[in-house]
């Protein structure tokens, strides 16, 4: 039988290497992945071969340090701190890889210059003398020459200590994303007079001696891939560019972008691996949910058009009929980056067909990239194990028990599969009509169609496990008094906060519109600027309402504290670009018929409103786990009817309980 996805598993040649299929792991950071001698944890060992185990042709590893010139000594693996102590760790991974027929890239980085963060910076260097991209009080200073030519000899020795641990190849990282090779390259960030700066070949000269030093030292044959940013995206320092919007690129444009791609495949690298965006724009190098799929092809097309070396592509890459139409226009290689943390078997998944059992990722980045800026080892929202693979793996019980689940949200989905999994025998009563609790109505506006994705996972899950579901059923005391239920675990959720701002037809909340709609009315405003807020206002006004948040804090969406950085820094742009009015500090003073008067730091304002929504946040319903205390069977409170968070804690205390009971 022919595979309808067969073009993602044919071979490809990369120089004497051949690669089984056309899927890649993309480079995904590797801090908090260090062991003392600079090698890679076992945790990370693991997490690398269990995506060889699901079917990745390519594997390139996270950031590994060539240097200490700038860093928290061991923040991340390095290959040159201790060489045989590097390979005594990596070598063996890489066996076990290789058993799968897969190859693996170690990626190697010169580090931030300008964008690192500061509790993570012990020197603070840079191309040229430039204030720090998140603390502007914080100078670096320009490398010195010596200082360069060291850079350059680091990473030709830690590609050689890379060659000697059995990898296949090396990824320089990077012309990419803003990160110190990227400062290099950009004229904006580098205003060098010497042999390292001035016109482009000047400004490409780290790079292009990086992969000459490493290729005389390691042979022509073996691999050496770039990580690329084709286009910045660039308005201004520390201001990025929204997709389709117009601008100035103050960065690198495309046109210098394909001339420096002519240089740097000349000078000798193997592969570009592209993508668009720098720290200043940076939500185009992660994008979040609000970024359309496949957001990179055309930059790939471009460079297909203009180099001779295989471009390897990612960007939300997830849908596989993409990923085929993408291959030989596109690109040569798909990369998977985050799909991968929600999934490590989805190649196979692919290949088999079975796209119905691959979980999907939400794009929200909380596993991930905020877990690494805050200095915590990678894992995925969606995936507890990921990253854990042995230590987090679901084994079967050894003392089978009847468990009662009251509640279908994620918790209680999340929860019965696990326990079913481990052979417990499981109930699930859910009081509506169907699976999915919050998720349902949060699912709703269009860039949030991966959510409704996951839910659809769940649904098809539970469906091939032993799980008695029942719907439409209430829970009570009594009722679960007389269960023969060993176990008890209450996942009843959270519900909108309602304010009492009088008795109007016209107030909702945000849950009530994304039901329905047709409530809303043309001019609305919005009492709260969390995420809920914030993203049912977008939604909203992307239907053409007139729209307006009051928010008494001083930022909405709480200055992005429990979001990621680009999610945060993305949906903010979002909402001037579509024109969403914001008020910070201030308050809903009044509401009349047919506008709102509001309190703002320069006085009371009235705004012309037929609809109010209330979106200030959700109260835990564990009222029914709370009448359980006297009883003598073992309970457990899971998800926000114990503490409301988001998806991933919801999903990740409720894996917790399910796997240990």
């Amino acid at each position: 039988m022919t595979n309808k996805y067969g073009k993602l598993f044919e071979h490809l040649k990369v120089g004497k290497l051949t690669l089984k299929n056309r899927i890649a792991m993309a480079p995904l950071g590797m801090v908090a992945m260090s062991d003392p001698c600079g090698g890679f944890t076992q945790d990370a060992q693991e997490y690398y071969i269990e995506r060889a185990k699901g079917g990745t042709g390519l594997i390139i590893t996270g950031v590994t340090n060539v240097n200490y010139n700038e860093f928290v000594p061991l923040a991340m693996p390095c290959a040159s701190y201790k060489p045989l102590m590097f390979a005594k760790s990596c070598a063996p991974m890489n066996e076990r890889i290789h058993a799968y027929d897969a190859k693996i890239f170690l990626q190697l980085t010169a580090g931030f210059g300008r964008v690192i963060i500061p509790k993570l910076m012990e020197n603070g260097i840079a191309p040229s003398k430039q204030e720090n991209r998140w603390d502007p009080s914080i100078m670096h200073r320009a490398m010195t020459v010596a200082e360069i030519e060291e850079l350059v000899a680091s990473f030709v020795a830690s590609a050689v200590v890379a060659k000697e641990s059995k990898f296949d190849g090396v990824e320089i990282h990077a012309v990419h994303e803003g990160y110190l090779l990227d400062q290099f390259a950009i004229s904006l960030y580098n205003k060098r007079t010497d042999e390292y700066g001035g016109d482009l070949l000047g400004r490409l000269k780290i790079t292009t001696d990086i992969v000459k030093g490493i290729k005389a030292a390691c042979g022509e044959d073996f691999p050496v891939s770039l990580r690329y940013s084709l286009k910045s995206y660039v308005k201004e320092i520390r201001k990025g560019a929204l997709p389709g919007e117009a601008f100035v690129e103050k960065g690198k444009d495309i046109e210098e972008g394909i001339e420096a791609a002519k240089i740097l495949v000349n000078a000798g690298y193997d592969l570009l691996n592209v993508d668009a965006g720098t720290y200043d724009s940076w939500y185009w190098n992660h994008p979040p949910m609000y970024f359309e799929k496949g957001m990179y092809r055309k930059f790939g097309k471009i460079l297909k058009e203009n180099v001779n070396v295989p471009i390897i592509l990612a960007g939300r890459m997830d849908d596989p009929e993409m990923a085929c139409e993408a291959l030989g226009t596109s690109c040569d290689i798909v990369a998977y980056g985050r799909p991968l943390l929600a999934d490590p078997y989805l190649p196979e998944k692919i290949r088999t067909e079975k796209l119905e059992d691959i979980r999907p990722c939400l794009s929200c980045q909380q596993g991930c990239l905020d877990r690494l800026a805050h200095g915590l080892p990678i894992s995925c929202a969606v995936n507890p194990a990921c990253g854990r693979e042995k230590s987090l793996a679901i084994i079967p019980a050894v003392d089978k028990k009847n468990v009662l689940i009251i509640g279908g949200g994620l918790s209680g989905m999340e929860t019965a599969r696990v326990c079913a999994m481990r052979g417990h025998q499981v109930t699930l009563l859910e009081k509506g009509d169907q699976l999915g609790g919050n998720i349902i109505v949060g699912s709703v506006p269009d860039f949030k169609k991966d959510d409704r994705a996951l839910l659809k996972w769940y649904k098809v899950q539970l469906g091939k496990l032993p799980v008695d579901i029942k719907l439409n059923f209430k829970a009570d005391k009594k009722m679960i008094e007389k269960s023969n239920a060993d176990v008890v675990i209450f996942a009843t959720g959270s519900k909108p906060i309602r304010l009492d701002l009088g008795n109007k037809n016209n107030i909702f909340t945000a849950d009530e519109i994304l039901k329905d709609i047709e409530k809303a009315g043309d001019d609305i405003v919005f009492v709260g600027g969390g995420l809920v807020g914030c993203e049912t206002a977008l939604w909203l006004r992307q239907q053409g309402k007139n729209v307006t948040i009051v928010e008494a804090k001083p930022q909405i969406l709480g200055g992005g504290e429990d979001m990621c950085f680009a999610n945060y820094d993305m949906l903010k742009d979002l909402l001037v670009f579509n024109e969403v009015n914001v008020y910070c500090n201030s308050s809903i003073k009044m509401i009349m018929d047919d506008a709102v008067s509001i309190e703002t730091q320069n006085g009371g304002k009235e705004i012309k409103a037929d609809t109010v929504i209330v979106a200030v946040g959700y109260s835990s319903q564990k009222g029914l786990f709370d009448t359980m205390t006297d009883t003598n069977k073992i309970i457990y409170n899971v998800g926000d009817s114990r503490n409301v968070h988001n998806i991933m804690y919801a999903i990740w205390d409720a894996n917790q309980i399910a796997r240990e009971l």
